[in-house]
């Protein structure tokens, strides 16, 4: 169980045959093994097993009763005793000393200890008169023994003061991901911005990579080798395909969690959550094994944020996830199709960052202005993700090419915005080139907000995070490129909703554009409409909203901060 600190592991031969009891007289004990503490220090710190006190040391500090009344406390006897002996103080304020064997029939004693501990006061014990200093027989002569809920007692005995203390500390996030690809981390910055926009600092959101912090060699090395896959197509698409089967995956994860479940144990002791959010599909079977081997399953809500829009790896959705937050109505359906109920399923849009959700800070020849760019021509984002990846000079050059002015005079069609990403050589070999129209060379960028509001049109890979960001801000796309398994489904996602188009062939991208800006302007136009018909700015907002309603749950409250000590 959670409170593991506190043992109450009695050794079945301690009692004998049951003997009369004195009235009026207690019967001196020889061993008394644990002595947990005034509860009025429960709030600030666990419950903690004391060394052992007999009870010739208890009556050398004086009366047993007046130790007893002078540290309330909750004491289990643990040995060398020939009887069972149940006490409690003559006075209301006095604690409560029981001592039990081990084993047996559990019924009558426990149910009244539960019933006793739901005090924070000392009361009188069933069988015992109060103020006599007697003891009667238990349950016609018959001492049963007892084996109870060891955190309903430590929870029960604690004082109003631990529910403030708990109120008054910060709620405690904590979100799994992983760096494979740029789309987890993305997620996860977005869910942790709008919760501090949304709640100040009444929350500490912790974002880590479970699998490169917390887990051994060579699990520890999950980013590098999912980089390496997706270079290889075929590899990656015999690593995603092969592994859906749930005969395939289950297992997998089941001889996984063998080597790493200790260690992610210990991620999550180190944070205490009051909720754990996944935006990995590999982060939940094995922190759920672990929860629910702790007895925390449902103790500690345990959500998914789905972060794939259509065509996502069966990895992400497990029956134990209290909620499992999805993008589309397609992924819902796969949700439901692999066995999770509807209650625990909610679509609210793929989490984007919350400055997505503002209008833009100027109006668009403003902005171009503001970032060095020509305030009348229609403008062409391409993206080469964040590192830079996909044919991104051959577009830029044919985009160029195609937008520049004509053999029969006139200006330039439109301008171009390339975003090189970490890809520090192709950043450098394009500044290097000539260009026929005005072109805005970026690295990586953190005003993406702005620059997608300055232009007018996007041409990316199928990436989710990047589609729900280019709907929000109304720009059609042209999507040249996806990962195969996972990015496959968006390619028609866009297309039927008629917010985009698909195209791998820079020549044909570049007509497409200068279409666009040019004889087909109504269809621009339309598209565009759609794509902000489609848009779900609120979605981070609603999904933080409902984390911390569950956050707030008077059990996590409660509970958890028994949960890891």
């Amino acid at each position: 169980m959670a409170l593991a600190s506190i043992s109450l592991s009695l050794n079945s031969n301690l009692f004998s045959q049951h003997t009369a009891l004195t009235a009026g007289y207690l019967d001196t004990t020889k061993d008394i093994a644990t002595h947990v503490d005034e509860h009025k220090a429960l709030p600030s710190a666990p419950i903690k097993r004391s060394a052992s006190r007999t009870s010739d040391e208890l009556v050398h500090h004086g009366d047993i009763r007046d130790d007893i009344r002078q540290r309330p406390a909750l004491v289990v006897a643990k040995g060398g005793l020939t009887d069972h002996h149940l006490l409690a103080a003559s006075d209301q304020n006095a604690g409560n000393l029981v001592t039990m064997s081990a084993g047996g029939n559990a019924g009558g004693l426990g149910r009244m200890l539960n019933d006793l501990f739901r005090s924070n006061r000392g009361i009188t014990p069933l069988g015992y008169r109060r103020g006599r200093g007697s003891m009667q027989n238990w349950r016609h002569g018959r001492h049963e023994t007892a084996k109870f809920d060891v955190e309903h007692a430590a929870t029960a005995i604690a004082e109003p003061e631990k529910k403030a203390a708990d109120a008054e500390r910060k709620k405690r996030v904590l979100i799994l991901m992983s760096d494979t690809g740029g789309g987890h981390r993305a997620s996860a910055e977005a869910i942790k911005c709008t919760f501090e926009q949304e709640y100040g600092d009444k929350y500490e959101v912790t974002i880590i990579d479970l699998w490169k912090e917390h887990t051994p060699w060579p699990f520890n090395q999950m980013p590098k080798s999912y980089s390496f896959l997706v270079r290889h197509e075929t590899l990656w698409k015999v690593a995603f395909y092969a592994t859906k089967p749930k005969f395939v995956h289950q297992p997998q994860m089941a001889a996984t969690s063998a080597f790493v479940a200790r260690e992610v144990s210990k991620g999550l002791d180190k944070y205490k959550p009051d909720v754990i959010v996944s935006v990995h599909p590999l982060m939940q079977h094995i922190p759920l094994r672990v929860l629910r081997s702790r007895g925390l399953l449902h103790r500690i809500p345990f959500t998914t944020v789905v972060t794939d829009l259509t065509t996502c790896h069966p990895t992400w959705f497990h029956r134990l996830v209290t909620v499992c937050f999805c993008p589309t109505k397609d992924v819902a359906q796969r949700a439901l199709k692999a066995g999770l109920q509807p209650p625990q399923i909610r679509v609210h849009g793929l989490p984007i960052r919350p400055a997505f959700a503002k209008p833009p800070a100027a109006p668009r020849d403003e902005l171009r202005r503001v970032l060095g760019m020509d305030p009348d021509l229609p403008a062409a984002l391409l993206i080469g993700g964040g590192e830079g990846m996909g044919p991104v000079e051959a577009t830029a050059r044919a985009l160029a090419a195609t937008l520049a002015p004509g053999a029969e005079g006139g200006g330039a069609k439109g301008q171009l915005v390339v975003i090189c990403g970490r890809n520090k050589k192709l950043l450098a070999k394009l500044q290097a080139a000539s260009w026929p129209v005005p072109v805005l060379l970026k690295g990586f960028v953190t005003n993406m907000p702005d620059v997608m509001a300055a232009c007018d049109c996007i041409i990316t890979k199928a990436g989710p995070g990047t589609i729900a960001e280019s709907m929000i801000r109304g720009l059609p796309m042209v999507l040249n490129d996806f990962i195969a398994g996972q990015e496959a489904g968006n390619v028609p996602y866009v297309v039927e909703n008629g917010t985009g188009l698909f195209e791998e062939n820079p020549k044909e991208i570049a007509r497409i554009v200068a279409d666009w800006f040019g004889p087909k302007a109504d269809q621009f136009k339309q598209m565009a409409a759609n794509a902000l018909r489609v848009a779900r700015p609120d979605a981070v907002f609603r999904i933080v909203r409902d984390l911390d309603q569950l956050a707030c749950r008077p059990h996590t409250l409660d509970n958890v901060t028994f949960a890891f000590t």
